[in-house]
């Protein structure tokens, strides 16, 4: 598209750089200089999307307004520049092969043998291209994942090395995110490593406009003298990304090294004068807080932190709106099924409690243990997805008495199903995409919490379920103390928010509010349950 700018972050030496970080990072500066900016994610792997992956092997499956299941890294696009992401910026080698495949089946390619180049490159850049059009953007960001010289993104450097080419030198920046160690045993930051990965960048026939070192401190004038002389680009394009605390000083401290700067330059953008300075607020609100709160976050899949990913940040925004420090603890609930622990003991401490989303009966009765213990002590807790599920389960044994209670997925043959599948979900058998998926609308009581929430009775979040709360346990629940809250405008059986009067803040919601918080812009839901924890 004439007039777009190109941005490529492509990674060398090990994963785990974090080249999204920085790809939102640059991002948004180059919001703040009053640009229009799109990001776009290219994924190796050959799933057509992330959800049917498991979050201890991938990390967090993150869900789009538009219903589609993308990396976790579109959680820092979304976060950092406030864009509502679609599932077309997620190129996967699933998707491409898929498309060309279909392409070949139905005789597009008028019989001819079909190749890598130019056939899936072609495929790939035309759906970059297309994305700038629709989205008439001033600027795309392009994460290249994995790292450079894995067999598995080849195909996607490969089209990027063509865009170069196709494009005036002036309209792409490619910037390369490698790792600088810190050797002990020498006391000096080590440069072999990325000029190890330039030299493999450049045998695939792409240059590093700027190489954006990754390093336990910031980078020493020495080691980028090392660098651009080895690398062979200027030293001032030579940027320190440090280790943070806290992921939102990572544009402050790219900026301060002059980035913003350099790449505005590069792109021959004109600065348009707007700053970051709300942002900067945000930042020291979080170093310097009035108080604290310790937040105990129940699940299953706690030996990745990834896999919660956006609830923690969501509660990192609270924390900056609310100059409150937001500490929060992984808790294992198998500890809690398996009698290792008891839930009083575990929550020995914690001013309140969130238990999220998942699949599975593995944890869920010590989740249930967890629920039961915040109902009956006034300990603020927050139910996701199947955290609301697991609630309304723990309601109706013991409040109730309807014994044996349970959802169908945990246990098939409960005589008290009060969870159970979404009708329209009950004869399907693909795995992929057949969710109930994205931004769906909820109808909000009057005279309810979440009607003080959201300051609205109309509100829009995004879903990823099977399961609803049974309608035929509706008036049990609700004769017996349990607000149905909130339900689906179009599908009114499937109740979206609960609550309880007479708590300091029992909600739960089977929507998943962390989706839609942003640094700048928290969720409702997030920020009160916070400012109960402050209470409690």
């Amino acid at each position: 598209m004439p007039g777009t700018k190109w941005v490529f972050v492509t990674g060398g030496v090990l994963s785990g750089l974090g080249k999204g970080l920085v790809s939102a990072s640059v991002g948004r500066f180059l919001q703040a200089r009053g640009y229009d900016v799109v990001p776009i994610k290219c994924d190796g792997y050959l799933n057509v999307d992330p959800g049917t992956m498991n979050p201890i092997e991938h990390g967090e499956v993150f869900v789009l307004d538009d219903g589609g299941e993308v990396d976790m890294d579109f959680g820092h696009y979304e976060r950092f520049l406030g864009v509502q992401g679609k599932f077309c910026w997620n190129l996967t080698s699933g998707k491409i092969f898929q498309s060309v495949i279909e392409n070949e089946r139905s005789g597009e390619y008028l019989g001819k043998t079909v190749q890598m180049i130019p056939h899936v490159t072609d495929e790939i850049k035309d759906r970059l291209n297309r994305v700038a059009e629709e989205e008439n953007a001033d600027v795309v960001v392009v994460e290249i994942g994995g790292t450079v010289g894995d067999m598995e993104n080849m195909i996607f450097l490969e089209a990027s090395r063509q865009m170069r080419l196709d494009k005036p030198e002036e309209d792409t920046l490619l910037l390369h995110v490698t790792l600088i160690p810190w050797l002990k045993a020498v006391g000096e930051q080590k440069t072999k490593p990325t000029q190890h990965s330039v030299k493999e960048l450049e045998s695939l026939g792409l240059e590093a406009d700027m190489i954006i070192g990754r390093a336990e401190r910031n980078l020493e004038e020495k080691t980028k003298e090392k660098i651009s002389l080895f690398c062979n680009v200027p030293k001032d394009h030579v940027v320190s990304n440090p280790d943070v605390d806290n992921v939102y000083k990572i544009p402050l401290k790219l900026m301060e090294d002059g980035m913003d700067k350099t790449v505005t330059e590069e792109l021959d953008l004109e600065d348009k004068g707007k700053d970051m300075e709300e942002w900067r607020n945000l930042v020291e609100n979080m170093e310097n807080p009035d108080g604290e709160v310790d937040i105990a976050i129940c699940g299953k899949y706690t030996r990745l932190e990834d896999s919660y990913v956006s609830i923690k940040q969501a509660l990192k925004h609270c924390s900056a709106h609310l100059r409150c420090g937001v500490n929060y603890r992984f808790i294992e609930t198998t500890e809690i099924e398996r009698g290792e622990k008891s839930a009083e003991k575990i929550l020995d401490g914690v001013d309140g409690v969130i238990i999220p989303g998942g699949f599975g009966g593995r944890g869920a009765e010590g989740k249930i243990e967890v629920a039961k213990y915040c109902r009956e002590n006034d300990l603020p807790i927050l139910g996701l997805c199947y955290g609301l599920q697991l609630m309304v389960v723990e309601f109706a044994r013991n409040v109730c008495d309807l014994k044996e209670a349970n959802s169908t997925e945990v246990d098939s043959g409960t005589p008290h199903p009060v969870i159970d599948l979404i009708p329209e979900q009950k004869d399907v058998e693909a795995k992929g995409g057949t969710m109930r998926l994205g931004g769906q609308e909820t109808v909000i009581d009057k005279g309810t919490v979440a009607e003080d929430i959201y300051g609205k009775n109309e509100v829009k979040e995004r879903f990823r379920h099977r399961y609803e709360i049974n309608p035929k346990y509706h008036s049990d629940l609700e004769e017996n103390g349990l607000k149905l809250s909130g339900r689906a405008k179009k599908e009114n059986h499937i109740v979206q928010i609960i609550e309880i009067d007479d708590h300091p803040f029992y909600f739960g919601t089977q929507f998943h509010p962390e989706f839609t918080s942003t640094f700048e812009d928290p969720n409702p839901v997030f920020v009160e349950f916070v400012k109960s924890c402050t209470d409690a």
